[in-house]
C-alpha cells in the first residue's frame, strides 16, 4: 500500500524534482517506508512505499527496458499471474506484484486490466508507444484523482497532493456541493473541488503523449444476464469456494495481518475465515461507545473472538477524541463524504496500527448481498403495491406482502425511516422512490439560507441520480438498488476506508469486493438472492453455518452509532457550536444559523444534519479558507 504523484506534461517539458517531492511529501502517511522518483521526457511520478510484499526489492517507481510504473494497492492473484509469464519464457528480478503489472502489460497489452485480481491505481509510462496508461480498480478500492487542462495531465492518491501545483486552485464546485447534501457523496468522477476529478471504478484512461489527446475507456462493470439454469445448491457451492479463496488470497503478506470486527455479519465472516487460515489467534479490532448499549456491539464482537480463539483489540472514543481529531480526518479525507461511522472507523484504525501492518473487513457486503434495511422497506412498499394492483414493475414479483411479513421485525429500528418513506410519493416510479428514501435531506432545506435554498436544483440532482439508478440493463428493482450502491455510495465508504488506514499507515484489504463473487451474484435471480425480502438471505443460507448464532439470529443493524446527537448536548457542543455558528459559517451564506442551533438542540439519535453541515464547513475551513 503506498501513494504517488505524477506530472505528465506537454512538450517534453520535465517536471521540477523539487516540486514533485513537495506534491508527494502531503501524502507521506501513506507510504512512511521508502521513496522514490523518475522523470524523463515530461512525465515525473514520485512515490512513497509502505511495504507489504517483497519489503527488499519492491521499490519504486520500477522500470524495465522500455515501461515504468508508479503503483498503489495489492495484487492478490500476482503469484498465479506470475507463474503464467514464467511459463511464457519471462524472467523476474524482484518478487513483488508491481514487476507482475508490468511484465502483464508487456505480454496483453491494456486488456491486462481483466487478468488482474487486486485493488490497484496504478500510472505506467510506455516508451515505446509514446502513452501512459492510468488505470483503477473494479471497485475504486484505491483512489486516483487527476486534474488536466491543455499543457498538463497530473494524478495522485489523495486530493491534497494535487493542490500543491501552482496550476490548481482550491475552489469548491457548487453545483456538485448540491449533490453531496443530498446524498453524502458525490455520483461518478466529479468532486467538491472545482477542475479536480477521479478516475471512474472500473476504468482506465490512455494518454497519447503525441496528440496530448487522452481516452476513457470501462473496462468492468457486473453484467445482470440472469443464469436461470443453475441451481441454489450450485451458487451455494461457488460462492463458498470463491470466499475462502478470496481471503486465503487476500492473507498473503510479509508483515502480520489482522481483521476488523463490527460484529455484524460481513465482518465476523471475514475474522472467522481468516482465523482458520492462521496457526496463531488473529488479531481483531472493534470499537464501541459507552453512552448507552445502542451504541455498543461488542456483545456480538466478543462472540466472534471467543469462536474464532482470536486475539481482541477493543477502543472506545470519547467527545473528546471527536473534538481532537475531527479537523485532522477532514483533512485526511479530502472532502466529507459518508456518516459519522468514519470517526469510530479512524479510532479503530490508529488502533490497529499499533499492532498490525495489514487489515481485513467487511466493506461491501451490503452492496453485493442486500444487507441494508432501505432495501426491504421498498420492497414492502412494492409488496403492497403489487398486491393491490396485481402487477409489478419488474416483470415477476420476487417479493410477495405474504413472504416478506416474517421479516419485518427487523424493522423495528427504522420506524422514522418508514414514516418518511411511506409519507411521501407512495407507489411511484423505482428510481424516484429510491431517491426519496436515499435523500439524506428528505425534500428538507429548511437549515439553508433562502439564497442558497432558490439555487438547489433537486430536478437536475434527481435527473443525474436517475441516470446512474436506471443504467444496468435489468428490470429488477433490487439489483438496480445494489447496483447503484455498489457504484454511487459504495465508492464513498471505500473512499473512507482507503483514508482512514492510510492516515495510520496500514494497510486495509476488503475480501468481499472480488470481482469473481459480484459476478456470480450478479448473475443470481433475484428472488434468490431476496428470497421473502431478507436481508442478505443468501449469504446467510451460504455461510451462516460458520458464524456464532448469535451473529446469525440479529434482527438490528447498527452500522457504527455514533452518539453525534448526546455530544452536541453535551461533551462536544462548544466545538460544535463553534463552527457551525461562527461568523466565518454563517457569512458563507449556505446555512440559516438559526436554525442550526435549533438542530445543534434536538438532533435526533442517529441523525446525520449535524454530522454533514459540521464536515463541510471543516471541509471549508481546512481547504477552501487556507
Amino acid at each position: 500500500m503506498c501513494g504517488f504523484v505524477g506530472i505528465v506534461n506537454k512538450g517534453n517539458v520535465n517536471p521540477e524534482y523539487e516540486l514533485l517531492k513537495k506534491m508527494a511529501e502531503t501524502i507521506a502517511h501513506r507510504g512512511p517506508d521508502a521513496e522514490g522518483h523518475f522523470i524523463e521526457k515530461g512525465i515525473g511520478f514520485y512515490h512513497k512505499r509502505l511495504s507489504i510484499i517483497d519489503l527488499k526489492t519492491g521499490q519504486q517507481p520500477m522500470s524495465t527496458e522500455n515501461l515504468t510504473i508508479t503503483f498503489n494497492g495489492e495484487i492478490y492473484n500476482y503469484v498465479e499471474l506470475r507463474e503464467e509469464l514464467i511459463a511464457k519464457g519471462y524472467h523476474f528480478r524482484t518478487r513483488s506484484d508491481t514487476e507482475v503489472i508490468l511484465r502483464m502489460y508487456e505480454e496483453y497489452g491494456t486488456e491486462f486490466v481483466h487478468k488482474l485480481n487486486g485493488m490497484f491505481a496504478f500510472l505506467i509510462y510506455d516508451k515505446i508507444r509514446n502513452k501512459i496508461l492510468a488505470a483503477r480498480d473494479h471497485f475504486g478500492i484505491k483512489p486516483l484523482y487527476f486534474y488536466k487542462d491543455n499543457d498538463c495531465f497530473l494524478f495522485a492518491s489523495e486530493i491534497k497532493a494535487l493542490l500543491v501545483h501552482p496550476k490548481v486552485k482550491a475552489e469548491a464546485n457548487f453545483d456538485n456541493l448540491y449533490e453531496y447534501l443530498t446524498f453524502q457523496f458525490i455520483i461518478g468522477q466529479n468532486t467538491l473541488f472545482q477542475n479536480i476529478y477521479k478516475l471512474n471504478p472500473g476504468h482506465y484512461l490512455c494518454i497519447d503523449l503525441n496528440s496530448f489527446n487522452s481516452r476513457e475507456v470501462k473496462y468492468w462493470e457486473p453484467n445482470f444476464s440472469i443464469d436461470k439454469f443453475h441451481t441454489s445448491e450450485y451458487f451455494e457451492f461457488e460462492l463458498q469456494k470463491l470466499l475462502r479463496d478470496t481471503i486465503k488470497m487476500q492473507m498473503r503478506s510479509d508483515v502480520p495481518v489482522g481483521t476488523y470486527l463490527s460484529g455484524g455479519f460481513d465482518s465476523s465472516l471475514v475474522t472467522m475465515l481468516s482465523a482458520g487460515l492462521v496457526d496463531h489467534p488473529i488479531s481483531t479490532f472493534s470499537g464501541a461507545f459507552k453512552e448507552g448499549p445502542e451504541f455498543d456491539e461488542t456483545e456480538y464482537s466478543r462472540e466472534v473472538v471467543k469462536m474464532a480463539k482470536a486475539k481482541a483489540f477493543e477502543i472506545f472514543p470519547t467527545s473528546k477524541d471527536f473534538v481532537e481529531n475531527m479537523p485532522k480526518l477532514i483533512y485526511h479525507l479530502d472532502e466529507p463524504v459518508a456518516g459519522p461511522g468514519v470517526f469510530p472507523q479512524y479510532m479503530v484504525s490508529k488502533l490497529a496500527a499499533e499492532n498490525v501492518t495489514v487489515v481485513l473487513g467487511g466493506q461491501g457486503g451490503d452492496e453485493i448481498f442486500g444487507g441494508y434495511a432501505r432495501y426491504m422497506v421498498t420492497y414492502l412498499e412494492q409488496a403492497i403495491k403489487g398486491s393491490i394492483m396485481e402487477t409489478t414493475d419488474e416483470g415477476e414479483h420476487i417479493v410477495s406482502l405474504k413472504s416478506i411479513l416474517p421479516n419485518l421485525p427487523s424493522l423495528k429500528e427504522y420506524i422514522p425511516m418508514l414514516k418518511s418513506f411511506m409519507g411521501n410519493n407512495s407507489f411511484g416510479p423505482m428510481d424516484r422512490r429510491y431517491f426519496d428514501i436515499i435523500d439524506r435531506m428528505h425534500g428538507n432545506s429548511n437549515y439553508f439560507t433562502p439564497g442558497f435554498a432558490a439555487s438547489y436544483d433537486s430536478d437536475k440532482v434527481f435527473k443525474k441520480f436517475s441516470s446512474s439508478f436506471n443504467n444496468p440493463n435489468t428490470q429488477s428493482f433490487y439489483n438496480k438498488m445494489t447496483h447503484f450502491d455498489m457504484f454511487g455510495s459504495l465508492p464513498a465508504l471505500l473512499q473512507v476506508e482507503d483514508r482512514v488506514s492510510m492516515a495510520a499507515s496500514i494497510e486495509s484489504r476488503v475480501p468481499l469486493l472480488d470481482k469473481r463473487i459480484v459476478d456470480l451474484v450478479a448473475s443470481m435471480p433475484p428472488a434468490m438472492k431476496f428470497k421473502g425480502g431478507e436481508l442478505k438471505y443468501f449469504l446467510k443460507k451460504s455461510v451462516g453455518h460458520l458464524l456464532p448464532e448469535k451473529i446469525l439470529n440479529r434482527k438490528d443493524k447498527m452500522g457504527f452509532p455514533v452518539p453525534l446527537h448526546l455530544w452536541a448536548k453535551n461533551g462536544a457542543q462548544e466545538f460544535i457550536s463553534d463552527i457551525l455558528l461562527s461568523k466565518k459559517c454563517c457569512d458563507r451564506g449556505i446555512f440559516n444559523c438559526d436554525k442550526v442551533a435549533q438542530i445543534i438542540k434536538s438532533e435526533q439519535p442517529f441523525g446525520r444534519q449535524i454530522w454533514g453541515m459540521l464536515s463541510l464547513e471543516l471541509w471549508f475551513n481546512t481547504f477552501i479558507d487556507k
